[in-house]
């Protein structure tokens, strides 16, 4: 059967990896996770209660294609309570995750053809959303002197959009509020528009991380219950758009989604009600970080950015290998432990970079850096 030169995307890297970890388990090896951005965390207790009970009284149908009022609302006081912000709930989009938010962002801000900057390494997904909407995306090549971000003289000028995240997936590094303030700048001097990735809000260590809200109302923000909320397979996130985009991003997902999972949305407004226990999970993370900070380069693994958020840490592995792909699945096979190659973020230099996710149980954590220092002096 024919197909669309649209659907000719690269696969997501990380999810294959997934899936041959998964394959060496059910051969009966245990392996260590560091593969996957994914809590080992379940959502929250009273997420999970509130939805058992809701399951309980009624039908769970369609909701609105904007979301849950009430889930709106509560999203929109998060910006106030996170960040100053006050926010009108009618700005707020709740997505099947928040990938379907890309979708719909992407959809209605560009035509066909048109190019939209992100920054390299990023999240691969972006890439090949934008492809399968037969937009282009363009690669900036950031530094680790920049923390892998963007800076506004490297953006292109034929631009139509601008893809940002911080924290940042794979790096983990932030963006000050100065910097995020000269790129959205710089962005809408050129007529772009600007995307502000913040899945990982929430997950951060040292300072906190900045809204582009908190800069400019001109702006897409991008979120998500997935990682902060520990709630990845439940799909749901949200998305806040300019007031004159909220009737043209409603059209578009009453006819792409009707709406997100109406049990979902359930569970995440019970969920932004239980600091407690997303707090803990942060502490575990913050332990992972730092016990990886400090056990890498004992391993091997000299050469990273330390991580502001998020969960990950990517390291520059040249020293060792111009094989990413084949350095991870020898790995995985000698010491049973799934890391991420860099060519998933980086179709340019990801050959020499590994993406290491701490987002596990701290036993889990020490068992893989043990691993993984066993491995490297076994291969001197």
């Amino acid at each position: 059967m024919r197909h669309s030169n649209r659907s000719n995307v690269d696969p997501f890297i990380v999810m294959d990896v997934m899936e041959q970890a998964r394959a060496a388990e059910e051969a009966g090896r245990h392996i260590i996770h560091m593969e996957v951005g994914q809590p080992s965390t379940p959502a929250p207790a009273a997420a999970r209660a509130e939805l058992s009970r809701a399951m309980e009284q009624g039908a769970l149908g369609y909701t609105v294609s904007l979301g849950l009022p009430e889930l709106r609302a509560r999203i929109a006081r998060l910006y106030h309570d996170w960040y100053g912000v006050d926010l009108a709930p009618e700005r707020v989009v709740v997505t099947s995750g928040s990938s379907a938010g890309f979708l719909l962002a992407f959809t209605a801000l560009f035509d066909a053809g048109e190019r939209v900057a992100l920054g390299n390494p990023g999240y691969p997904s972006y890439r090949q959303i934008l492809k399968a909407l037969s937009l282009e995306p363009v690669g900036i090549e950031t530094t680790p002197e920049a923390r892998y971000q963007p800076t506004p003289d490297s953006l292109p000028d034929d631009i139509a959009g601008l893809i940002v995240a911080s924290p940042a997936n794979p790096s983990g590094t932030m963006l000050n509020k100065s910097d995020l303030t000269a790129l959205i700048h710089a962005a809408q001097a050129r007529g772009a528009a600007f995307v502000s990735d913040e899945i990982y809000h929430g997950v951060e260590y040292e300072q906190r991380a900045v809204s582009a809200l908190e800069i400019s109302d001109d702006v897409y923000v991008i979120n998500s219950f997935s990682k902060y909320f520990s709630m990845t397979g439940w799909r749901v996130g949200w998305m806040v758009v300019p007031p004159d985009h909220v009737r043209r991003i409603e059209r578009l997902a009453q006819n792409m989604f009707i709406c997100a999972p109406h049990a979902s949305q359930i569970a995440a407004l019970a969920a932004m009600e239980c600091d407690d226990e997303l707090q803990a999970n942060l502490a575990v993370y913050a332990k992972n970080r730092q016990l990886l900070i400090d056990g890498l380069p004992k391993a091997g693994f000299a050469t990273f950015a330390p991580p502001d958020g998020a969960f990950y840490i990517y390291a520059d592995v040249s020293d060792i290998t111009d094989d990413s792909l084949a350095f991870a699945a020898e790995i995985l096979e000698q010491a049973g432990v799934a890391v991420t190659p860099g060519l998933d973020f980086d179709p340019a230099r990801g050959a020499t970079m590994l993406r290491f996710s701490y987002a596990r149980s701290t036993a889990d954590i020490t068992e893989g850096l043990a691993r993984l220092t066993a491995f490297m002096a076994a291969r001197q």
